[in-house]
Parts: structure tokens; C-alpha cells; sequence
């Protein structure tokens, strides 16, 4: 009876979960990101890092907010989001260049400046994060654009539709064109 009871207080034990630490990581030479897979610190502007359930220790790193938005609203994602972190560009030394690598605020409580015209570090628009509404103001009254929640930021404002260049359509239309005006023989 008691073998039985050690062994039931022994498998109980097996079966508890520990909790998965979601604290964010610093940025460090080795952080990529999980679209560019380049090196984050080359890049300007604020970066992101999304804490996966089952993935300890390995949050995936977004060289912009905006690709992290983009990331969160995918319907592919196969683990639950436990953790989402932001650049606070905000705090004291963050600087566009140079955004900091452990000044991270939680995405879900931030004020991000939409519609400032400023890019980050893959040359695509960016929305801005900061953990106090004040500097989130300041920063669009400087820069313009308005504040808004992560869960308001309209997808228009992080995956703009590509441009017909991008996507090869006028390079595609020139050679159906160019098709089209080839005399048959």
C-alpha cells in the first residue's frame, strides 16, 4: 500500500506543469529576426519578441513592430502567444539608431504612434511604441501620426499591399505585352 501510494505521489509530481518564464530576452549579436532571419542590431527602430507556449527560452525576434503586428494577426500560428514584448522608445538612451536591447515594455499595454511616416529597420512604415502615453504623444505631435492600441492598429498600417514592382505584375505585363505585339511565323 504505501509503494502504491509513493508511486502515485511520484507520477503526480512527473505530470506537473512548470510554469514557461516569459520575461524578455536582451538582444544579443546572434538575435535574428523571424521573417529577415538578419541580425537585429544592424537594424534601426524598435523591435519585437513574441513568447511561444512550448517554446521556452526561444521567443521569436521581429526587427519591427510592424512585422510582429503582421506575425500576432496570422492565422498560421501554431502555439498560443504567451508573452509579447516591445522596444519602449521611450526610455531613457533609446535613440532611432540605436533602440536599446533590453528596453522592453508588454505589447499589450503600450501606446503606439500610427501614421508617423518614419520606417524602421527594413524600410517599411513603422508604429512606434512607448510605455507612457505622454512620450507616445509627444513623439506624434513631433513627428504626427496618432496613438492607439495594439488591438487598433488598422492592418493598413503594417502590411500595406505590395506595389505593382514589388511583385513583378509591371515587369510581367511588359512581357505579355511584348508577347502579344510578336509577329506570328
Amino acid at each position: 500500500m504505501k509503494r502504491a501510494l509513493l508511486f502515485a505521489l511520484l507520477l503526480s509530481a512527473c505530470q506537473e506543469e512548470l510554469a514557461q518564464n516569459t520575461d524578455p530576452l536582451p538582444l544579443t549579436p546572434e538575435t535574428v529576426g523571424h521573417f529577415c532571419q538578419m541580425n537585429l542590431l544592424e537594424h534601426e527602430g524598435p523591435k519585437g519578441q513574441v513568447h511561444l507556449d512550448g517554446l521556452p527560452g526561444m521567443p521569436l525576434f521581429f526587427s519591427q513592430v510592424s512585422d510582429l503586428v503582421v506575425y500576432l494577426r496570422l492565422p498560421e500560428r501554431s502555439n498560443p502567444v504567451l508573452a509579447i514584448y516591445v522596444s519602449d522608445m521611450g526610455a531613457e538612451g533609446a535613440t532611432w539608431a540605436a533602440p536599446g536591447v533590453a528596453n522592453w515594455t508588454d505589447a499589450r499595454t503600450a501606446h503606439y504612434v500610427v501614421g508617423s511616416g518614419v520606417e524602421g529597420g527594413m524600410g517599411a512604415p513603422e508604429v512606434v511604441p512607448f510605455a507612457d502615453p505622454a512620450e507616445a504623444q509627444a513623439f506624434a505631435a513631433e513627428r504626427g501620426g496618432v496613438v492607439m492600441a495594439l488591438d487598433d492598429i488598422p492592418d493598413s498600417a503594417v502590411a500595406a499591399p505590395p506595389s505593382a514592382a514589388a511583385t513583378g505584375e509591371d515587369d510581367y505585363a511588359r512581357r505579355l505585352k511584348a508577347l502579344a505585339d510578336k509577329p506570328e511565323g
